[in-house]
């Protein structure tokens, strides 16, 4: 009985590491399609209620338009804060090798050998190419977005009629609880959404009034970073943390003060990520903070930096899915922050 039961586990186990195979061997085709859904899943009320008043391709072409420009607003603001970055970089590069020699020294002091081998390996024009090559491949993010763009138009054409075929009679019993199921992730995206827009909103505004009263250069730089990076969960918010704490370190070349702002941001962090957030979320969304680490950084494994951004919505739509079926609701109650009713 035991071999039989363990022989039908390899069958599903088997499918799922040659379908996690394949999104990540396929990436470029699955990651604008998966963001595609994404946005469609976002803004389809907005053609939904424009269709009520105004023929169909124009209120797709309003949706399309408004959509792009949101996009547009917040990619623009993460390259315009890491093109600044860069530049003082570039400008001060002298002051984070004079840092980084007086580290090793210090180290070197104290018996610590190996600072030595990294000094003679260190070069901050690596840190300045880094700088500018994210911001590098933030530009070439146009192409991706309209690969996206046009995944979205043709989505949204097709979601009507896709809509009518899972009412279908001959679709039934499953066409219906698919229909449900994405109803149910459309609104939960929205939310989550929302939410998550309003948090990454505040965090950009407080960061740089922090950083203005700290008198930390690139103030406004910083807000925009932090609230770009907000969108990614975990990820996001410490390496917004961790960047300027390590240039309060070469502008005001103190200890205490570095402190103070790594101290600062992470308070910020905290009182509203991890307050704030789940207070107007609520229950409904609420989800197990280890599974959404895991969802982070499995995602970013599969599809770097837009898996990262997306691994929450995938594992809201995979929560959803899984609680409307009941051999894999265990899953569902296990990967929630809440119990999930059984009926």
């Amino acid at each position: 009985m035991a071999k039989q039961s363990g022989s039908q586990l390899i069958g599903p186990i088997a499918t799922g590491i040659l379908v996690l195979a394949l999104l990540h061997l396929a990436q470029a085709i699955f990651v604008p399609l998966a963001f595609a859904l994404f946005v469609i899943a976002l803004v389809y009320p907005i053609q939904s209620a424009l269709q009520q008043r105004l023929p169909r391709l124009i209120a797709l072409l309003i949706t399309l338009v408004v959509t792009l420009a949101v996009i547009v607003a917040i990619s623009s603001s993460v390259t315009w804060g890491l093109g600044k970055l860069g530049q003082w970089l570039f400008a001060n590069a002298g002051r984070f090798q004079l840092i980084y020699a007086n580290w090793t020294d210090w180290l070197e002091e104290h018996g610590i050998a190996i600072a030595g081998v990294l000094a003679d390996r260190f070069d901050v024009r690596w840190l300045v190419g880094f700088t500018q090559g994210m911001a590098g491949r933030l530009n070439s993010f146009v192409g991706f977005a309209l690969l996206v763009l046009v995944f979205t138009m043709l989505g949204l054409l097709e979601v009507d009629d896709f809509n009518k075929r899972l009412n279908s009679s001959a679709a039934q019993p499953q066409g219906l609880q698919i229909l449900l199921a994405n109803r149910e992730i459309g609104i939960k995206l929205r939310r989550f959404m929302i939410v998550r827009t309003f948090a990454s909103m505040l965090t950009g505004l407080v960061v740089w009034i922090f950083a203005l009263v700290a008198g930390l250069e690139l103030a406004a730089a910083w807000g925009a970073i932090a609230f770009t990076l907000n969108y990614i969960p975990f990820l996001g918010p410490f390496v917004a943390t961790v960047l300027p704490t390590l240039f309060a370190i070469a502008q005001f070349e103190s200890w205490p003060m570095a402190v103070g702002v790594f101290v600062g941001l992470n308070l910020i962090q905290f009182v509203i990520g991890s307050y704030l957030e789940p207070l107007l979320i609520g229950t409904s969304l609420s989800i197990s903070p280890f599974a959404v680490i895991f969802a982070v950084f499995f995602w970013s494994f599969m599809w770097g930096v837009p898996g990262a951004f997306i691994g929450v919505p995938i594992l809201i739509a995979f929560i959803v899915y899984c609680a409307r079926h009941p051999s894999a609701r265990w899953i569902a109650i296990l990967a929630s922050g809440n119990a999930i009713d059984a009926s």
